[in-house]
């Protein structure tokens, strides 16, 4: 059975899940034609966007029989089934869910609370949460030094978050920690763990912006 290939990425540069996407295809060594959605104008809101795609999430992947898909994970979860070398979402079952548990895990503890800094606590931000709550964006503040100091624990002696090699739940956490930039917190320097990690991610050549 032919799959359907995927003919387009809708993409934008200011948010951590399609520059997910963008590591994972770079790490598959595999280049697609993309369209800029400018969130930050809200774009992604377009009637002519949402039509299309069926959402409003960015990114969204289009095959070449007219199916849109989103979510950053079903997106990568079909990248992986077209382009299979290099595996990046785990090999067997036990694999497969320790790189999924990790993901998610990431996405629970750090990601939504920078996440909940950001959008409500920065101005700017309106356009992606309408109506801001400051108090939210202020209780998020220690969740996310709490995040900081779970992972560093987590990654204990292991070379990569899920075991002994790079994977999806890598490049969830490299693109949430890069997001930090956002609310000006950088890693503590006491993390020695997190940033020997992170050194090891950048070496790979992939992590693009």
């Amino acid at each position: 059975m032919t799959l359907p290939q995927p003919v387009m990425l809708y993409d934008t540069a200011r948010a951590p899940n399609p520059r997910r996407v963008r590591i994972f295809l770079a790490e598959k060594g595999v280049s697609l034609p993309t369209t800029e959605i400018d969130i930050m104008a809200g774009q992604h809101f377009d009637k002519a966007y949402r039509g299309k795609v069926g959402s409003h999430n960015v990114p969204a992947l289009e095959l070449d029989d007219g199916t849109f898909l989103t979510e950053t994970v079903a997106i990568c979860r079909y990248l992986e089934a077209i382009y299979p070398d290099n595996n990046l979402l785990g090999d067997g079952p036990l694999e497969q869910s320790l790189v999924e548990m990790w993901s998610r895990r990431i996405e629970t503890h750090l990601m939504m609370p920078i996440a909940f800094v950001a959008r409500h606590g920065i101005a700017g931000m309106q356009a992606l949460e309408r109506e801001q709550c400051p108090a939210w964006s202020e209780h998020n503040v220690p969740r996310v030094a709490a995040g900081l100091r779970w992972f560093e624990k987590c990654l204990g002696d292991k070379s990569f978050i899920a075991g002994d090699r790079f994977t999806l739940a890598d490049i969830t956490a490299f693109c949430t920690l890069d997001f930090m930039r956002l609310i000006r917190t950088p890693i503590p320097e006491e993390n020695l763990r997190t940033h020997a990690w992170r050194a090891r991610c950048k070496a790979r050549g992939t992590i693009v912006s």
